[in-house]
């Protein structure tokens, strides 16, 4: 990495190594990027790409780097009011903290994650946290919180397939067995 490079090309440098699974290199030059963009007074780009350095990190298998990482930037678009990015932050922050086994904190942020989402609109993105989130309760033997996540995922997005419609109808069967959602 040159340290001449500017911000935003050490960004599309960290995007490139990512693209070909060169993780570490990818986190380098995210977290390079975004103290250039610390440093600029650019915090909601920082913030960004230290978002970025914490999923390579996730991905390298180092969980401890990613939670460094992306530590306190969900507080950075709250108060910036960016709802999508603060849930996709805290979802981060919940994968980093599922990696070093913190579990009840990321089924909180999970949680959080969620809702942000929810509230931003985002059907998609809420929908995957759920799902994360059904999979961590499932991994801790949470499993009728798993399965009410899981069905909460499947609910959230308005245009279902054949499958999740069918999906949807499974994960609703304990509900109905324990007497809810008739």
């Amino acid at each position: 990495m040159n340290d001449a490079l500017s911000p935003h090309e050490l960004a599309a440098e960290g995007k490139a190594a990512y693209q070909r699974g060169d993780f570490l290199a990818a986190a380098r030059a995210f977290q390079a990027a975004a103290a250039g963009y610390q440093t600029a007074g650019d915090r909601l780009s920082g913030a960004e790409m230290l978002n970025n350095c914490s999923v390579a990190y996730l991905r390298a298998g180092d969980g401890a780097a990613a939670l460094r990482a992306v530590e306190g930037t969900p507080a950075i678009f709250a108060q910036s009011g960016d709802l999508k990015r603060q849930g996709i932050a805290l979802g981060n922050l919940a994968a980093a903290l599922e990696a070093v086994k913190r579990y009840t904190e990321a089924i909180d942020a999970y949680q959080q994650s969620a809702e942000l989402l929810r509230q931003a609109g985002e059907a998609e993105m809420y929908s995957q946290a759920l799902k994360s989130l059904s999979l961590l309760q499932l991994r801790v033997g949470n499993r009728l919180e798993a399965v009410a996540s899981m069905q909460s995922s499947l609910a959230g997005i308005e245009s279902q397939s054949g499958k999740r419609s069918w999906m949807s109808r499974f994960f609703s069967l304990p509900g109905r067995l324990l007497g809810r959602n008739r």
